[in-house]
């Protein structure tokens, strides 16, 4: 499986002002390193939870095909899926109608599950023979829980505070 960022997040959760004041920094020669801790913060959030905190696109793919009928999606919060492709036994990508499967947002992981009635395409065996668009996050800066935001302040202050490993 492998997870690979389509278009990230339009802004952070916490913004450099923000950052700036959580420090009690007053100067702006640091603007710079506390927006790249920011960004890492919220990076290592994302991947300690297993969630997209602000909305982001995500391409998944896989190497077994569609080897189960309901597919849990890697990171949470689901927003929706763009597209479910594949490559087909002749070796050509195809995208899967949206009829064939089901996507349900409401679960934390979000899923995917084949509509009843319906079968899953054969796929080629190959590497990265599945791929599945999808769209993960809490929505705009405003909407992220405050428990992540706050998890996402305090790592800034002690990177700030510690530039040195520990």
């Amino acid at each position: 499986m492998a997870l690979v960022l389509f278009s990230g997040p339009a802004t952070e959760p916490v913004d450099t002002a923000e950052a700036k004041q959580h420090l009690r920094v007053t100067f702006n020669e640091d603007d710079v390193y506390i927006q790249q801790l920011v960004i890492a913060a919220r990076r290592y959030v994302e991947e300690y939870t297993r969630r997209a905190l602000v909305t982001q696109t995500w391409d998944w793919y896989s190497d077994c095909g569609f080897d189960k009928d309901i597919f849990s999606v890697p990171l949470a919060p689901l927003q929706s899926v763009t597209h479910v492709k594949y490559i087909d036994n002749d070796g050509t990508e195809q995208t899967l109608a949206t009829t064939v499967y089901t996507v349900d947002a409401n679960s934390q992981p979000g899923r995917i599950a084949l509509t009843y009635g319906q079968y899953w395409p054969g796929v080629r065996d190959t590497i990265n023979n599945r791929n599945i668009r999808f769209i993960a996050g809490y929505g705009t800066a405003e909407d992220v829980p405050e428990d992540l935001v706050h998890a996402i302040k305090i790592l800034i202050s002690h990177w700030y505070e510690h530039r040195e490993p520990i």
